[in-house]
């Protein structure tokens, strides 16, 4: 059983998240098609999974020795965050190398990058990410940005990745053109069961791998699930996008939890 913020997921509504195939990792065109089509690029084995492992251990060997919740969050945001082994892991050749190819020009980092732990049992309104398209937070630059989702460590669908709401990128598109959707908006709803039904749309879900990452356009719909294993969820979300497109300022400083984005 698959729950979001303790909403239980219709098996009905349920769908597996399809990887790119080998034979078309190589064709930048058909890749382009290919998100355009679904939304999303489902990259195994984008990264080397040492390179993922090492960055886990780096990451809770700083946090692990935090004895409390003020602990955690100085260790997070004035050291991992900022850090150069964070900066690095996030423009290693194997990602920036790839968005550069992908983009056909200079790729940019957004320096607001996200780490997300999750730990298990925790469920309810609030606890997990809900259901989201990006370009509602990323609204004063271009509508071109690229978001990286990458689960650092292996992810089973126990573990609470994330979701995909099956083509509903096109249907946001024409929302948005028509001027129909609400501004701003932070999220649409922590009810996936009920959005699935709204959209005739199925959630898509896959157990991820060290190594793994999942690109998705600025207007797809996505959510996490609750972890209802027995081990932490660790993962990053970043954001690529074209250096000579417009820039959302906003997102140009060190991710912080109370910076209003």
């Amino acid at each position: 059983m698959l729950t979001s913020n303790g909403y239980v997921l219709d098996e009905r509504r349920l769908g597996e998240l399809v990887p790119v195939p080998e034979e078309e990792r190589g064709d930048r065109e058909v890749l382009r098609s290919r998100l355009q089509r679904d939304g999303y690029l489902f990259l195994t084995g984008l990264l080397e999974p040492a390179a993922v492992w090492a960055f886990r251990e780096y990451y809770f060997g700083l946090t692990g020795a935090a004895a409390d919740r003020a602990s955690y969050r100085k260790v997070l945001f004035e050291e991992i965050v900022p850090g150069p082994e964070y900066a690095a892991f996030c423009a290693q050749p194997a990602l920036k190398g790839w968005f550069a190819w992908f983009l056909g020009g200079e790729p940019f980092l957004h320096r607001r990058k996200i780490i997300r732990q999750t730990a298990p049992g925790e469920n309810g309104i609030g606890t997990a990410t809900q259901a989201h398209y990006d370009l509602v937070y990323l609204r004063e630059g271009s509508d071109q940005v690229l978001s990286a989702w990458i689960p650092l460590g292996d992810c089973p669908v126990s573990l609470g990745g994330l979701t995909y709401l099956q083509s509903s990128h096109h249907r946001v598109l024409a929302e948005e053109a028509a001027g129909r959707l609400k501004r701003p908006a932070a999220s649409i709803t922590a009810d996936l069961p009920a959005l699935a039904e709204e959209y005739d749309a199925d959630w898509l879900v896959a157990d991820y791998q060290a190594g793994d990452v999942v690109v998705h356009t600025a207007h797809t719909i996505h959510a996490a699930l609750d972890n209802v294993s027995s081990e932490l969820r660790l993962s990053t979300d970043i954001r690529y996008q074209l250096a000579d497109d417009a820039i959302d300022a906003r997102w140009q400083n060190h991710w912080h939890d109370q910076d209003g984005l």
